[in-house]
Order: structure tokens, then sequence, then C-alpha cells
């Protein structure tokens, strides 16, 4: 059994429960206990640190020190609180204004995105021991969207262009993982309330890239991704005149359907663009 510190945040919660069962459901497969921080606390996206620096710091602080109380690594599914705790990590690690007082951070521990931490910490071989039924037929492109990966400063990683994470998790449960050149770019975010026929732009170029790749559907790491591309389709189609309807998973809830977890169809079910009819017709449900 592994144990690692859990922190959903507030989407998981709400708007993407789909992302949080699928997970829990997910990682009590592949034995991971994700203990969910205690009284944990909004990490300050995107209204804090969009406003100010004081809160955009303070907010994810007391979120690391809460995991440091733990003395767990800390896994993270949000693409932007995983971001807003790196950043704060980063920050509080290389202040030197409090050097030796007693509650200088001190870190000693990992924060690292869910699809990350299945691929590196969990493992291939432990990842396929619980792959009842193969994702065969289905075609997927993998988007992780801009915070999993950038800015590398704060995320470290080696190429912040294609990540591979997701990619490898779905290629492992056997879905058919198309290479494309979009993974990283952004899906318009919160223009999507602000701007919204510059996001429904963004939004049309991931949709219609994907397909050219051959993808039936797209796997996300990211609530704020999933929803986007998931609600807007409609209100393209509206206004283009081309019908849009691709499914978008969170890789999750792929992975728990390549398991046989029972739930799945309950968290097929939230979704607004309904991926059902294309796992019946591929024989995946």
């Amino acid at each position: 059994m592994v144990e690692v510190s859990y922190y959903p945040g507030c989407s998981l919660h709400g708007v993407a429960r789909e992302y949080n069962e699928s997970t829990e459901a997910v990682s009590e497969k592949l034995g991971v206990n994700l203990a969910e921080l205690e009284d944990w606390n909004c990490c300050g996206a995107s209204s804090a640190h969009a406003t100010s620096n004081e809160l955009a710091l303070a907010l994810p602080e007391r979120n690391l020190r809460l995991a440091g109380q733990a003395g767990m690594d800390l896994v993270v599914p949000c693409a932007a609180c995983y971001s807003r705790l790196r950043a704060a990590e980063k920050e509080l690690l290389a202040d030197t204004t409090t050097e030796g007082a007693a509650d200088k951070y001190q870190g000693g521990f990992q924060v690292k995105h869910l699809a990350d931490f299945f691929w590196e910490d969990v493992g291939e071989d432990t990842i396929l021991s619980q792959v009842t039924r193969p994702l065969d037929g289905l075609s997927v492109v993998c988007y992780y969207g801009c915070l999993i990966t950038r800015p590398p400063r704060v995320t470290d990683v080696t190429d912040s262009d294609n990540p591979e994470s997701m990619d490898n998790l779905m290629k492992t449960v056997g879905a058919d993982v198309r290479d494309w050149s979009y993974k990283t770019d952004c899906c318009g975010a919160g223009h999507v309330l602000t701007l919204p026929r510059v996001a429904q732009q963004m939004i049309q170029k991931l949709l219609d890239m994907a397909q050219e790749a051959g993808a039936d559907s797209i796997v996300s790491g990211c609530p704020m991704c999933q929803s986007n591309l998931d609600r807007i389709q409609e209100d393209i189609s509206r206004e283009t005149g081309k019908k849009y309807s691709v499914p978008i998973l969170y890789f999750t809830e792929l992975m728990g359907l390549a398991f046989g977890h029972p739930s799945a169809g309950k968290w097929f079910s939230r979704h607004i663009v309904d991926p059902r009819p294309l796992l019946k017709q591929k024989g995946l449900i």
C-alpha cells in the first residue's frame, strides 16, 4: 500500500466530482491510499493571484504546511491547484528573509500532479495488472493544457511542450493514443467568461485538431480544460453550423473503465457531451 497526501481542490468537490470519484476509485484499485489533507483551503486560483500577491502565497502556503505536517508527498489532480502549489513552494523555498526563523518553510516532500504520480510512482506494471477491459479501438489525444507543465521553472519538467505521462497511462490501458501538436495549447481558461468569442476560437481549434489527428475523444487532467471543451461545443456548433460532439474525458475515468470499475457509467453520465454512445459503439460499455 502506497500512502500519499491528497489535495482535491474545490473543483473536484463540485463541478468535477467525476474526476474526484474516479481518482479515488482508481487509486484504491492500484493500492494507493489518498489521505486527504485535513481542513484544506482553496488554493486561490485564479482570483487570489490576480488581485493580491500576499493572498496568492498565503492560501497555498497553508496547504503546503498541512502537507508538511502529514509527512508524505502531496498528490494534486487539478492543474490549476497544482500550479499554485508548485509556484508557492518555489517562492517559499527561495525566501531568505526569514533565515533562521522557527517558522521558515522547510518543504521536504514532493508536490506531484496525479498523472505524473500514477506513471512515475505507481508504475506501468501495477497499472497493467489491473486492466480487465483494455480500451481497444478507442482513439484519443491527451490534452494537458497550460499549467501541468508550464512554466518549466515552476514545474521542473524536462519537456514542457511534449509531456507524456497521460499518453503513457492511456497506452497502458489499451487506448490508441494519437500524436498531435496541441497537447499544451491554452483552452482559453477564464476568457470563456470575459472574452467568450476568443475562448470559443481557441476551443474550436483544439476540437478540430483532435479530429484531424483521428481521435474519437480528448483526455484531460484539468477541470477547467475539461469544462471548457465539454460545455462550449454546443455554442460553437450553433454559431459555426458545424456539428461538434467530441467527448472530453478525465484520464482517471478511462483508467477506471479499463479496470472494470462498476461506477464508470455514473461518472460518464455527468458529462455534457455524453461519451456513452461512443463507448457503446466501441464495445467498451
